[in-house]
């Protein structure tokens, strides 16, 4: 599994991301604690000033108050300083979080670095009643079963034969929508090596809740032997599985016979 930590040290544009749900929650993050700043900042100094200019009953004669006409501008130290300095943070701080922003976006819509190379792995997804069908580079095709390389961009291109799907890896954070004559882009790194599962999150008819695959994630070296030859690959695992069972059943053959 890929542990999240939603607190953390934000990312400029060009880092890294896992998927495009951790782009958007690196900006709500920051939005976050903009904003509860500013608002601690605001909030604080309103009350500095509501108490520092309470009425305190000294002033009896309410003429001896210097209020500036309608109109008029009020007087003070400073020169206008304050205001100058409060405009120009201000500034900075909104203009710095446009950039961020608009970057971070720019990061969505492009991918990692990788994207675009022939670093990436291309797949693609088409759902069917009731299942999914991956298809690679290379020509080959596999049904409710994807095997992808850790630390590597994937780029899914998802559509669909028949009726509206969405194909979603929860643990990966990976979604998007499977729809008739149209084809929608993502991409994800899978960082840890193991077994997932990928599911339909779009009621689809009568199989739905059956509409699943595997979503494998091998080492680097590994899939790239995989890769090459498939159905060697698959081939091999399975005589290595049955020749692990057979052994392990020798074994327990063995300890139950009795000993002379």
């Amino acid at each position: 599994m890929i542990d999240r930590v939603l607190v953390q040290t934000p990312r400029v544009p060009g880092d890294e991301w896992g998927t495009q749900v951790q782009v958007f929650e690196e900006i709500f993050l920051v939005f976050l604690v903009l904003g509860t700043l500013v608002g601690v900042v605001v909030v604080s100094y309103t009350l500095y000033n509501a108490y520092k200019y309470r009425e305190r009953g000294e002033i009896e004669d309410e003429d001896r108050i210097d209020r500036p006409a309608l109109g008029e501008l009020p007087t003070g130290e400073g020169g206008g300083r304050k205001l100058f300095v409060s405009f120009a943070i201000s500034a900075i701080i909104v203009i710095g979080l446009i950039v961020w922003t608009y970057g971070a976006l720019i990061y969505v819509e492009a991918g990692p670095t990788e994207q675009g190379t022939d670093e990436n792995l291309d797949v693609t997804v088409t759902g069917f009643q009731f299942g999914w069908e991956f298809e690679y580079p290379n020509g080959y095709t596999e049904n409710n079963e994807l095997r992808v390389p850790a630390d590597r961009v994937v780029t899914l291109t998802v559509t669909s034969d028949d009726v509206w799907h969405n194909f979603g890896i929860p643990d990966l954070r990976v979604k998007a929508d499977a729809i008739p004559g149209q084809t929608t882009e993502t991409w994800f790194i899978a960082e840890e090596p193991g077994t997932y599962e990928a599911w339909c999150f779009e009621l689809c008819g009568i199989g739905h809740s059956d509409m699943a695959a595997d979503v494998i994630v091998m080492e680097p070296a590994e899939f790239e032997q995989w890769y090459e030859d498939p159905e060697a690959y698959e081939q091999s695992e399975e005589n290595g599985e049955g020749a692990n069972q057979e052994d392990s059943e020798s074994d327990e053959t063995a300890a139950l016979e009795p000993r002379h």
